[in-house]
């Protein structure tokens, strides 16, 4: 991954595209890490593996939850709730 300066960057601008073409570039401003550039190919690319990594994460949380609960009937649930509204449970 190139690294280039804000001041390199505005020298040499076609050259960094070029570059971005290929793999993301950073840009650095006070040399601190400021922007990313790359192609809209990669960050496409970024955004689908993103998507793929939050679904998995939320299927694996959903499995878990479904694992731990403690699922009742209507039934028991209408009557828990009559419980708690007279002050009961």
């Amino acid at each position: 991954m190139e690294i280039y300066t804000f001041a390199d960057f505005k020298k040499r601008q076609e050259e960094v595209f070029n570059q971005a073409a290929k793999s993301p570039v950073f840009l650095t401003e006070r040399s601190r890490p400021s922007h990313v550039i790359m192609s809209a190919e990669t960050y496409q690319q970024l955004i689908e593996q993103l998507a793929e990594l939050e679904d998995a994460i939320w299927g694996k949380a959903a499995e878990a939850a479904l694992t731990n609960s403690q699922m009742v009937g209507a039934d028991k649930f209408v009557e828990t709730l009559k419980k708690l509204a007279n002050g009961e449970a």
